[in-house]
């Protein structure tokens, strides 16, 4: 192997480990902690987002942020498949499905940001062939305003930025995927 395709390197921390929140519980049909993604939900398949489902959330809180990272990703920061932003605080899941590039299966007033790879909507797994497998972090936040004031035109660190100052708990769902 040659020095542009040697993927060794160390695996980074759970980016969300390192970031203080309480917890609430996340589950999914399609995702099971730890275990592979189904190539449903990558880029060698149909590239659907997983169905998802969350509970436990503080009662203050007043919206949700949604989003899926690949901390293994070979860059400096990761990579992000997916945020959805705005998510009223009164849906508590989504189904497979709901992360379609036209936004049909979103909830009124969500939308998403463009992922890392310039894809709107839920953008599948795909790591590199040939890497080891990578994490795909589904996480939920739970937030204390109805809105982060931001638009389909701000990235995914926008999202995560300004999330931080209004995260009130967080619920993550890690899966894996190697090609």
């Amino acid at each position: 192997m040659d020095d542009a395709t040697n993927f060794e390197r160390p695996l980074p921390p759970d980016p969300y480990s390192l970031l203080p929140a309480p917890g609430f519980t996340l589950t999914s049909t399609d995702v099971t902690e730890g275990e592979p993604l189904a190539v449903d939900f990558t880029v060698d398949g149909a590239g659907d987002s997983p169905q998802l489902s969350w509970s436990g959330f503080p009662e203050a809180t007043r919206s949700f942020v949604v989003s899926c990272f690949d901390p293994d990703a070979p860059t400096p920061s990761g990579y992000w498949h997916w945020n959805l932003v705005d998510v009223p605080s009164t849906v508590t899941s989504l189904p497979r499905g709901a992360g379609a590039p036209d936004g049909s299966g979103l909830p009124a007033g969500a939308f998403h940001v463009t992922s890392d790879g310039g894809r709107q909507g839920f953008e599948g797994a795909g790591p590199p062939e040939g890497d080891h497998a990578h994490r795909y972090v589904f996480a939920v936040h739970a937030l204390d305003v109805p809105s982060l004031g931001l638009t389909t035109d701000n990235t995914n660190v926008h999202v995560a930025f300004n999330a931080w100052f209004h995260t009130l708990a967080r619920a993550t769902l890690t899966a894996t995927y190697r090609r």
